[in-house]
C-alpha cells in the first residue's frame, strides 16, 4: 500500500509513528489520544483498515463486536468501567478526521446535559 493510502493509525500499528499503546491484540490496538477531550481518552482501532463505520459489511460484524468488548475491557483496566462513553464519528460531517474506523473511549468527566452543552459551545 502506498504511504498516501496508509492512515495515521496504520502507521502507528506498523510502529512508524510512536504512540502510547495501552492494549493490543491480533484484531486491534488501543492508544491514548494525543489531544484528549476528557481525563481518560483512548482510541480503539481495528487492524483492518475500514475507512468509517458505514463502510463495514456483514463480514465485519465479529470485529465490530470485538472493538466494543475491548472498549469495555480497557475501561475496566483504567478503573472507569462505571462511567464511560464510546463515540464513533462517521464521516467528516460528524467530526471524523482520520479515515480509519476508531472508537473513542472517554471517561473521568461529567457527561450530564450541562457539561455537554458547555462542550458544544
Amino acid at each position: 500500500m502506498k504511504d498516501a493510502q496508509r492512515s495515521l493509525f496504520t502507521r502507528i500499528m506498523d510502529r512508524e509513528i510512536p504512540a502510547d499503546i495501552v492494549y493490543e491484540d491480533d484484531q486491534c490496538i488501543v492508544i491514548n489520544d494525543i489531544a484528549p477531550q476528557a481525563p481518560v481518552h483512548m482510541l480503539v482501532i481495528p487492524r483492518k483498515p475500514l475507512a468509517k463505520l458505514a463502510n463495514a459489511g456483514e463480514q465485519d460484524k465479529d470485529i465490530l463486536g470485538h472493538l466494543l468488548w475491548v472498549a469495555g475491557e480497557v475501561a475496566r483496566q483504567r478503573g472507569v468501567a462505571d462511567a464511560f462513553r464510546v463515540v464513533i464519528n462517521n464521516g467528516s460531517g460528524a467530526g471524523q478526521t482520520v479515515f480509519h474506523l476508531h472508537l473513542h473511549v472517554l471517561a473521568g468527566t461529567a457527561f450530564d446535559e450541562a457539561s455537554l452543552a458547555n462542550a458544544q459551545n
